[in-house]
């Protein structure tokens, strides 16, 4: 569907108005009014205006949603002529011709454009993933074809085993340390064991008398 807006008697030169028209024709109107709006030429402004109105057209007669309008097309027309007249020199006068125009924006719906926006809102958002614990699903409800996961048991003897495999290391780093042996010790021990036979050779002698 169609929709159009006109704007007449414009004070601006048509081939002004072309210029920027050239420019705009098959994009949607959205974006079109969005580019215009920062156009610093004065047919910008006007054409923008004309714009925004077929914009409203279709939404208010034939609710129809802007963001999926096209430009189908612009006609720029040229209106009458102002003449104006400039003193010179010697008593002459030249003349000015103020152009004006007639601004015609027509806008349809653009199909593609909508069906797409239709199907990006339908879509849902994909869930967050969770880095929890998977939950444990209940005995009486399992999924079919679903597998019971396979957990190694180990019998009373091979975990005592392990534990003293473990310990063992240990226990022996633990007794080198609570008894260091030093070179200083070592003559002590001997001179004390040789002095344990005289002890009981004057036990003896004791006893015989």
């Amino acid at each position: 569907m169609e929709v159009r807006a006109t704007a007449k008697y414009l004070r601006v030169q048509p081939r002004k108005v072309r210029i920027v028209a050239d420019e705009l024709r098959g994009r949607p109107a959205v974006y079109s009014a969005a580019l215009l709006q920062y156009h610093p030429s004065k047919s910008a402004r006007f054409l923008r205006k004309v714009l925004v109105n077929a914009m409203a057209n279709a939404k208010e007669n034939h609710q129809i949603n802007p963001e999926d309008l096209r430009i189908a097309t612009i006609f720029v027309d040229e209106g009458p002529v102002l003449k104006r007249m400039k003193a010179r020199a010697m008593g002459r006068g030249f003349r000015i011709e103020k152009k004006t125009s007639h601004i015609t924006v027509v806008v349809e719906e653009d199909f593609e454009n909508a069906g797409a926006r239709k199907a990006k809102q339908k879509s849902t958002a994909k869930p967050r993933p969770t880095f929890g614990a998977p939950k444990k699903a209940a005995a009486g409800k399992k999924k079919k074809g679903a597998e019971a996961p396979v957990e190694e048991v180990l019998q009373p003897e091979e975990v005592i085993e392990t534990t003293a495999a473990a310990e063992e290391p240990v226990a022996a780093v633990e007794e080198t340390e609570a008894t260091p042996v030093t070179a200083s010790e070592a003559p002590e021990e001997e001179g004390g064991a040789g002095e344990e036979p005289a002890t009981e050779t004057s036990a003896e002698a004791e006893g015989a008398n």
